[in-house]
């Protein structure tokens, strides 16, 4: 099983502490080993396959907005505390810009969550990448956002301005939480969407906008 960059930070004091708290007590064992598994729970970075062609989910999730803003559409996906953290670029494309935003930190499934904390990662999206069609047009700004909840407080992007990502690729992860959304195109329409709120996501495998039957 792999693991997102940290893990072994925040699970080896407990991880370490198990043995020698059995001396004490049992229960201060069992305790310290379990909160060491569950820190490399939060971390685990399993393999995803993208299917053939569409728009995928960046997040493991349940989908938790879904809505319009100006020309823009804006899925939000919430991540519980057993899902897996690493997030995926839904398409191909060019990172442009990687904003952090300092806010709040409340629950990321309430209406005040969009003043959390917060990175902004910036891209042009590609038509294509060498394997995958992206059903979105070439050279358009597109945005995914990692956004903290009330207990997450690292948000960590893998990539920099001028990195090209295929869909599917590993784009970051936000260590014990907590929603990431995706700004679309202003040429994709909240009809587009293939998904409603409440479904369940899969980061890299669930298909959010399907390819145009034309291409």
């Amino acid at each position: 099983m792999n693991f997102a960059p940290g893990a072994w930070k925040y699970a080896l004091v407990p991880l370490l502490a198990a043995p020698f708290a059995f001396i004490f007590s049992v229960t201060a064992s069992v305790v310290a080993l379990a909160l060491g598994l569950g820190t490399l729970a939060f971390f685990r970075d399993p393999e995803r396959t993208p299917p053939a062609s569409g728009v995928v989910a960046p997040a493991d999730g349940t989908v938790s907005v879904l809505r319009e803003e100006g020309d823009r559409v804006r899925l939000g996906i919430f991540m519980n505390v057993w899902h897996v953290h690493v997030v995926r670029a839904p398409f191909s494309g060019t990172v442009t810009d990687v904003e952090h935003i300092d806010g709040a930190n409340r629950p990321a499934f309430s209406k005040e969550s969009d003043r959390n904390e917060r990175v902004h990662v910036e891209f042009e999206t590609g038509k294509t990448d060498n394997t995958y069609s992206t059903p979105l047009p070439a050279d358009s700004p597109a945005t995914v956002t990692f956004i903290a909840g009330a207990f997450a407080r690292r948000i960590h992007p893998y990539r920099d301005p001028g990195d090209t990502l295929a869909r599917g690729d590993r784009l970051g992860h936000i260590a014990f939480g907590s929603r990431v959304d995706v700004l679309f195109p202003p040429d994709v329409s909240l009809d587009d969407i293939a998904v409603d709120p409440g479904d369940s996501m899969t980061a890299g495998e669930t298909v959010v906008l399907e390819s145009d039957p034309l291409e």
